[in-house]
């Protein structure tokens, strides 16, 4: 995921709510979210080319969700593939915050990257700059190729409108696909500077990214209400049109 919004114990009706975009080149084979033979099962899109996922879900109830610290002055070209770290913290038997101090051991051989992780009951951020981990306060947050929060304007816009969703009253999912799919661009004195072209900074600084090879393929939303019943929407876009190519839905009492 490249764009992320959560919110935690900030709406009467779900404890927590995340949406999020997946920015990807459109020639990286996917596959649409499906639920995979795993145990515990997990919900997840499959990135083909290295087996991992960029977000999902757990019958258990603990969801992940992985965005990319961009910073083009220090690739690792042999690095692992962040992905499978989103299917290890989904599928693993230890608690969220014991795996979250063991992969400290390890963030460094990896890109860059924020993971957030957890439950209803506990939601966590962990970002391998620092090489730091906490459990997330009550309240509305957004992520995107930075640390948590980071007043980048595409996050500033969608945690703004995200709140105001928030506070409307019950959510409704179509909203916050339409928020998540704002094309609007920003002016360069705006932007960070990440390593990127001054036209490719802009050009990603939407929150729906469409470039000739490089775009927002998924939007996702995952709610848990206070009846603890977990929901998870992915739409899947045609990189060409950006129209939804298709919608996978899925409800899993906890």
């Amino acid at each position: 995921m490249c764009l992320i919004v959560f919110a935690v114990n900030a709406h009467p009706n779900y404890p927590l709510i995340l949406a999020g975009n997946r920015d990807e080149f459109y020639e990286r084979p996917a596959d649409s979210a499906a639920i995979w033979n795993t145990e515990p099962k997990i919900i997840a899109g499959k990135d083909l080319k290295a087996g991992g996922t960029w977000l999902g879900v757990s019958e258990t109830g603990r969801i992940a969700a992985l965005t990319n610290y961009r910073d083009m002055r220090q690739i690792k070209e042999d690095a692992p593939s962040r992905g499978d770290i989103v299917k290890e913290i989904l599928t693993s038997q230890k608690s969220v915050p014991d795996f979250l101090f063991h992969l400290k051991e390890s963030a460094h051989q990896y890109n860059g990257f924020n993971l957030l992780a957890g439950s209803s009951d506990a939601f966590y951020y962990f970002s391998s700059v620092p090489n730091s981990y906490h459990q997330t306060e009550p309240g509305v947050y957004s992520i995107s190729n930075a640390l948590l929060n980071t007043p980048w304007p595409k996050t500033e816009w969608t945690e703004q409108k995200f709140t105001k969703l928030l506070n409307s009253g019950e959510l409704n999912n179509d909203e916050l696909f339409s928020m998540l799919q704002n094309k609007s661009t920003y002016p360069a004195e705006m932007l960070p500077d990440t390593g990127l072209s001054e036209k490719l900074e802009r050009a990603v600084s939407a929150v729906f990214i469409k470039t000739e090879n490089y775009g927002t393929r998924c939007s996702t939303v995952v709610k848990v209400n206070k009846k603890n019943v977990l929901t998870f929407e992915e739409r899947t876009y045609t990189p060409e049109t950006g129209h939804v190519s298709a919608i996978r839905t899925f409800e899993i009492p906890l």
